[in-house]
């Protein structure tokens, strides 16, 4: 098979945010990988648990609605602080669900990703996402899965990035 020749694209990176201290190492080093490839741009994507309290409707649509409307600041707020580390404005995504199964769905729908990058627990475990895309569904995904540990400093980050 001829290799043909390669077109300039998008290198769209996707970094999952949670409450994790393994997330914050893994969006700082997204975000920098953004920044020194050309065509870089980086995706914050968070999902949020879908609101188990069924006894008034009006209660549950309320809950939901603070639960994103408290998602739509924390990102926008680490959007402003990785915009001011390199230069990258980040795109934000907000689902609700399932996280693996939500990400998995945004993976398919978004053609154009580049790399997904998780950020590993120094606990026992590395953390679900990384459970759930390394497992059977590693040779099934459209993009490399970057696994970020997350015990490095900052100063290790830029080194690297």
């Amino acid at each position: 098979m001829p290799f043909r020749p390669i077109v300039e694209r998008r290198r769209r990176f996707v970094v999952v945010v949670d409450d994790s201290p393994e997330c914050r190492v893994a969006m700082r080093f997204a975000s920098a990988r953004a920044a020194h490839v050309e065509g870089g741009s980086l995706i914050l994507f968070h999902v949020i648990p879908p609101v188990e309290f069924q006894h008034w409707l009006g209660v549950q649509e309320t809950m939901r609605e603070e639960q994103f409307e408290g998602a739509e600041e924390l990102l926008g707020q680490i959007s402003e602080e990785l915009s001011d580390y390199c230069g990258v404005r980040p795109e934000i995504y907000i689902r609700e669900g399932n996280p693996p199964e939500e990400l998995q769905k945004f993976i398919e729908e978004e053609k154009d990703l580049f790399a997904l990058f998780l950020g590993a627990s120094t606990d026992e475990s590395p953390g679900p996402l990384i459970d759930y895309f390394t497992g059977p569904m590693a040779g099934k995904l459209t993009c490399p899965v970057v696994i970020v540990p997350g015990n490095l400093a900052i100063d290790e980050i830029d080194e690297m990035a």
